[in-house]
């Protein structure tokens, strides 16, 4: 039983931390977009291979 003396204020001070961080992450904007980079994944934005340059026929 002694040992919960020290299991229950630590218990309390994780979960104070866990709080800190997630106020700290929502805003600062952590969760503002949670569907915009799963739909920029699939998003086709490759540019096209450049050309070869053409050549003229002539050698050397």
């Amino acid at each position: 039983m002694d040992i919960l003396w020290l299991l229950v204020p630590l218990s309390v001070l994780i979960a104070l931390g866990i709080g800190i961080v997630f106020v700290w992450s929502a805003r600062s904007g952590q969760f503002d977009d949670l569907e915009g980079p799963a739909h920029r994944m699939m998003m086709d934005d490759d540019r096209a291979p450049l050309k070869a340059p053409e050549r003229d026929g002539t050698d050397g």
